[in-house]
């Protein structure tokens, strides 16, 4: 790498000769002006405004400007000539935790190469009193015309010093931050937390410049003479004011999804919330009649069972042995009218469901009907078990008469 500056760095009464040389470069397209009538190129020249002549390279100089617009020119050997110990010297004046040094003061960087073999011992004497100490050494340079502020430090095996803006050179942020109290709630934390977490790091050397990449396609479709095609707009935020918990969430959501995580909502493990697409359908309830006349007939049924299981106990043996059951007769016949009891219960809870005009009216007129409908069943039955037990009584007289007349 070619080297930007020579000189030597003053630690305490050491000097190490080094050579400066830049540790970052520029990536970022360059375009020319051109003039849209025809395409030619847009130039500057440097043409003196006395003579209006064109001047070359080798005819500039520098001056500085005063007040009044006179120019006071300054030759490099005046420059060099100025009593500056940092004019060709990295003078290290302190050494202190790299913490101490604002982020904002950083400025270009620069890798620090041993000049020589002489300074091989001496260069790395202090880049492994830097690794000891874990400090950073800050150090005043002279680079193009002015004095500057320096960051010394380790980088693998190599110095680098980065260029730092002087303290009053740093504005201080007045007028910058949200005005007036803005409280942030606890939930909303919780979620920005959770949003850093899933995002959690990354690898440096991953990222890159996706505009450029795309600014260089573009280049190259144009100069193949294809047809370029308006990308698709994303969707961005455009200042918009949104609802700041549901852009947490969804930012979360995003980010699981980018880094190919399932989501514990999507399974049902998450905090029982449901998405959208997950709502079950909601139905009214209706009020009708029928539910007042479905418990009325279920009611109705089921006291037609007792009474069925009634008949079913009237059975006897004669005294011929023979065995005759009371059921398909006279209890049959006598359940006849309740199955026409219950049609009445049934109309009667559809009467009093028209007429009530609401569900609650007529749920009421049906239970009243159904219980109407009991007590006379319980009556009927009742009445089937006095005749049962006439029946028994008339057998026993039967078997008595028998033995008198055998006897």
């Amino acid at each position: 790498m070619r080297s930007i500056w020579n000189g030597a760095i003053s630690f305490g009464l050491v000097s190490i000769p080094i050579k400066l040389v830049n540790a970052t470069e520029n990536h970022a397209i360059h375009f020319r002006q051109i003039h849209l009538a025809d395409g030619g190129r847009i130039r500057y020249r440097k043409v003196c405004e006395l003579d209006e002549e064109e001047v070359s390279g080798g005819e500039i100089g520098k001056a500085y400007e005063d007040a009044d617009g006179t120019m006071i020119p300054i030759t490099d050997e005046d420059l060099a000539q100025l009593p500056l110990p940092t004019a060709k010297t990295i003078e290290i004046v302190a050494f202190v935790p790299a913490d101490q040094i604002d982020p904002l003061q950083m400025d270009a960087a620069y890798y620090l190469s041993a000049n020589g073999v002489p300074a091989a011992k001496p260069y790395t004497l202090l880049r492994e009193a830097l690794k000891r100490s874990n400090k950073v050494a800050v150090a005043k340079y002279a680079l193009r015309g002015r004095e500057r502020l320096g960051m010394l430090r380790v980088v693998d095996d190599v110095i680098a010093m980065h260029g730092l803006l002087w303290p009053d050179e740093i504005r201080a942020p007045e007028g910058v931050a949200p005005e007036g109290d803005v409280t942030v709630r606890d939930a909303e934390l919780d979620l920005a937390d959770a949003l850093m977490d899933t995002l959690g790091e990354v690898d440096m050397d991953s990222l890159h410049d996706d505009y450029r990449e795309a600014v260089e396609e573009l280049i190259a479709a144009k100069a193949s003479g294809e047809e370029v095609r308006p990308a698709e707009s994303g969707e961005g935020g455009g200042g918009k004011v949104i609802d700041l918990i549901a852009a947490l969430e969804s930012s979360v959501r995003a980010a699981k999804k980018s880094r190919g995580e399932e989501d514990a909502d999507a399974d049902g493990e998450g905090d029982g919330g449901a998405d959208e697409g997950d709502m079950a359908e909601v139905h009214p309830i209706r009020k009708t009649s029928s539910g007042a006349s479905g418990k009325s007939s279920a009611k109705t049924s089921g006291s037609a069972a007792k009474t069925a299981k009634t008949a079913k106990k009237t059975t006897h043996r004669t005294p011929t042995g023979k065995t005759v059951t009371r059921s398909g007769g006279s209890a049959a016949k006598k359940s006849a009218p309740k199955s026409t009891g219950t049609k009445k219960s049934t109309s009667t809870a559809k009467k009093s469901s028209g007429s009530g005009g609401s569900g609650g009216s007529g749920a009421s007129g049906g239970r009243s009907a159904a219980k109407k409908t009991t007590a006379k069943k319980s009556a009927s039955s009742g009445g089937t078990a006095k005749k049962s037990a006439s029946s028994g009584g008339t057998a026993k007289k039967t078997a008595s008469s028998r033995k008198r007349a055998s006897a």
